[in-house]
């Protein structure tokens, strides 16, 4: 089936200081081959939608907001308080367009996925009528990732997160990407149920999902393509390097 995308809505979460810099600039404007990480994000995301996304700002709000209106017209929503990813969505809630239907949520520091994935992940998701659908994938190393727990149907039982798992959880080698499509009515039902109940003490998204499972949702997680380099997060001055290099190889590779 072919499908269309006048009905999707993004939000970008792109709040975060991102400590393990080791620098006070905005997680998300440290730069690419001279281009802030979330410029990246938000050329992807233009290739599917031109409107309807909204950008969760928080640390240095200001001066990312004036970065991307340089360049891209979306919609800001403030997250003065750093209380979590499930806090963050929530704060975006508000500006969704009504018309909407499905919503892709996605993070401004995973700057190398391709449209084609998220055109895949949203094609997926609507063909197979589900309520969410997680985009995952597999490491050999899976430590530091959220855990992505199945039940015998392949159904998303709940995602844990490194410091929450226990000993056989944390040997599950199927990781969470950070990247999801989400039918409209779920989140915004779903979201509020959020508590923070963890280590962390925050309002994590991923919790949504155990919501779901326990209201018999449809939820499940898919593996698109072959390159496990477009959800590389960038958390560190390593990974920014690493970054940098897989930009410059697609940007000079030969045909």
């Amino acid at each position: 089936m072919v499908c269309r995308f006048d009905n999707i809505g993004f939000i970008v979460l792109a709040a975060g200081l991102g400590t393990r810099m080791k620098s006070n600039k905005a997680k998300v404007l440290h730069e690419l081959n001279g281009k802030p990480m979330i410029l990246y994000v938000l050329e992807t995301t233009k290739n599917i939608v031109k409107k309807n996304i909204i950008v969760v700002v928080g640390y240095q709000a200001e001066q990312v907001i004036k970065i991307i209106s340089a360049k891209h017209e979306v919609c800001f929503a403030r997250q003065d308080k750093q209380l979590g990813t499930g806090h963050a969505v929530l704060m975006a809630i508000p500006y969704i367009e009504q018309y909407t239907e499905n919503i892709v949520i996605l993070c401004g520091d995973v700057p190398l996925v391709h449209s084609e994935t998220l055109k895949m992940l949203i094609t997926d998701h609507l063909n197979a009528d589900r309520d969410m659908t997680i985009l995952s994938t597999q490491v050999t190393e899976p430590m530091g990732y959220g855990r992505i727990v199945v039940d015998g149907e392949n159904l998303v039982k709940r995602i844990v997160e490194e410091t929450d798992a226990d000993e056989n959880e944390k040997k599950i080698n199927t990781i969470n990407t950070g990247i999801y499509c989400i039918r409209k009515e779920f989140l915004f039902d779903a979201i509020i149920k959020i508590k923070p109940a963890n280590v962390q003490g925050e309002f994590y998204f991923t919790d949504i999902i155990n919501i779901g499972y326990q209201e018999q949702k449809k939820i499940r997680a898919i593996t698109i393509g072959n390159d496990p380099c477009e959800y590389m997060g960038i958390n560190s001055c390593e990974d920014l390097e690493k970054a940098e290099k897989i930009v410059w190889y697609r940007t000079n590779k030969r045909p």
